[in-house]
């Protein structure tokens, strides 16, 4: 199965028990004993201007319930459950039911419409989908109308007041009955996250309890003393997974978003004291702007974790003047951390470098034929790590995701340097190639993140008939700002940047194409300009 046709996934796995990164412990046997350890610390849930306070042990006694209703309708281990529910109350509940039923769980985006929905439970075989009958704009029993072609799909449930006929309320799925834990093994799969959608196929993750223990031993350890922590990241997103859990893992408080609101991000930092957060650059560029426009106390957010998209060293670099420690990261649904930045790192470390690696895990910085380059040379990044994904839901999207040995290629292109610091540069996809010439569409959002008029940038290759391809920077402005593309030569003219790296055209845009975890699609400014008349 995956990638183990040479014995190279049981090689790794035993080394991992070997190492001490993996154990005999699923993730109910470690949610039983977070609620145990933690009892009275407290989740809330903010949606729609509204917050809900709810405390560990009354969440894993309504999850221990859901989980005996799942039994109850047939759910069995390895069942895939699918639970399309932004961050409120039921949808964590219904989270920790599948997983205390050890069902798979697979995670829905909150905004994908029925046809993608439909993709995703006929991909992964799911026999479950649970949705709220309407939230905020969207009314999810019209894409429970326009499923198609799942004909495994055995139960519907409804998060509501209006549950259509043929469907479970998920209110009564909440009696409590007899109900006895089943057997799992570690290293069974618990997980099927699908790809965020930077790319235009998304495909499924298998990951196991034992791969997700490992990342959230080391992610979230328990602290001496008590902090609270806001997220902004989806429920499908892997991020979102690892917030939901969090609770469990080091006790930490934390606030969690149904959708990202700047301005009522920075109250609820002002509100709750909150001392720890992560996000996009998006996400902390918008939260301090919504501050300094709303007059918000954040002083209590002391650190800072960047990362899920390319970042500037500006955006650290204006956190740290707003008194925000603040470090970059670096990881995929895949492999979640595969390095970080600390707090302790110098200000030079935290601002242009990913981290140092995490424990366990291992990278390595190759050509296009896998064969490792120079020190300090840039390159494809594969890594290795305990935290690392089985593998894809289809055995064939694997042939080309490894590099013999077990290595995942990530597509991402970066450099080491001697201190065992990793920088990202650019995706491997994200590359233009301008002439013969390799330029990194990083390196020109990071200069163009330099000039006053400029908020965000996301740049991309523009076909050219002589040149093949041509640097195109898709720009939103700060407000009350103007910029021309004579403006921009000039700034990079100022930069004593190379001629060739400067983009030769200029797009003004109010938005930016993003999925739901703030990462841009870029494959979607590309076929943009690939269009007719684009």
């Amino acid at each position: 199965m995956l990638y183990d046709a040479d014995g190279t996934r049981g090689r790794l796995t035993r080394e991992w028990y070997e190492r001490g990164f993996y154990s005999e412990e699923t993730l109910p046997h470690a949610l039983a004993a977070g609620c145990a350890r933690y009892v009275g610390r407290k989740l809330v849930f903010h949606s729609q201007g509204r917050t809900q306070s709810h405390a560990v042990e009354s969440l894993y006694e309504q999850g221990r319930s859901m989980a005996g209703a799942l039994h109850r309708l047939g759910i069995s281990p390895g069942d895939v459950v699918g639970i399309q529910v932004p961050n409120r109350v039921e949808g964590y509940v219904s989270f920790l039911g599948a997983i205390l039923a050890g069902a798979v769980v697979l995670p829905i985006v909150h905004i994908y419409g029925a046809r993608e929905v439909s993709f995703l439970l006929r991909e992964s075989g799911a026999r479950a989908l649970l949705v709220p009958d309407r939230w905020r704009r969207i009314d999810y029993l019209e894409r429970l109308r326009g499923l198609s072609d799942v004909p495994q799909l055995d139960h519907r449930i409804v998060i509501g007041e209006e549950v259509p006929a043929g469907c479970i309320p998920w209110s009564e799925l909440q009696a409590a009955g007899e109900f006895t834990p089943p057997r799992l093994r570690a290293d069974d799969v618990a997980l099927i996250l699908f790809t965020s959608g930077t790319t235009s196929h998304p495909k499924g993750v298998l990951h196991s309890h034992n791969s997700l223990l490992a990342e959230l031993r080391v992610a979230f350890r328990p602290e001496g003393t008590r902090s609270v922590v806001l997220s902004p990241w989806p429920a499908g997103h892997i991020a979102g997974v690892l917030s939901v859990l969090r609770l469990f893992f080091s006790g930490e408080e934390s606030v969690l978003m149904d959708a990202w609101d700047a301005d009522a991000a920075a109250a609820l930092v002002e509100r709750f004291r909150v001392t720890r957060s992560s996000g996009t650059p998006y996400h902390i560029n918008s939260l301090l702007d919504a501050a300094e426009a709303g007059g918000r106390n954040l002083s209590s957010l002391s650190d800072y974790l960047v990362g899920a998209a390319a970042v500037p060293p500006e955006v650290v670099e204006r956190c740290e003047r707003a008194g925000i420690v603040t470090y970059r990261s670096y990881g995929s649904t895949e492999h979640p951390t595969v390095t970080s930045g600390t707090p302790e790192h110098g200000m030079q470390r935290r601002a242009r470098t990913d981290g140092a690696l995490n424990p366990g895990c291992r990278i390595r910085i190759v050509d296009d034929e896998g064969a490792d380059v120079p020190p300090g040379e840039a390159g494809e990044i594969v890594s290795q790590g305990p935290e690392q994904f089985l593998g894809y839901h289809r055995a064939e999207l694997n042939n080309d995701a490894f590099l013999p040995g077990g290595w995942f290629k990530t597509g991402d292109i970066g450099r080491l340097d001697a201190k065992g610091f990793l920088t990202v540069t650019d995706r491997k996809k994200d590359i233009i190639i301008r002439g013969g010439e390799n330029i990194s569409s990083k390196e020109v959002e990071d200069y163009l993140a330099r000039h006053p008029a400029v908020a965000e940038a996301a740049v991309v290759a523009a076909p050219d008939e002589r040149l093949g391809e041509r640097v195109c920077a898709y720009v939103l402005l700060r407000p009350g700002q103007t910029l021309t593309i004579d403006d921009v030569r000039t700034h990079f003219a100022g930069l004593q940047v190379a001629r060739q790296k400067t983009p030769e055209r200029l797009e003004i845009v109010p938005a930016l194409p993003r999925t739901p975890s703030g990462k841009v699609k870029k494959y979607e400014l590309r076929e943009r300009l690939r269009a007719p008349g684009g």
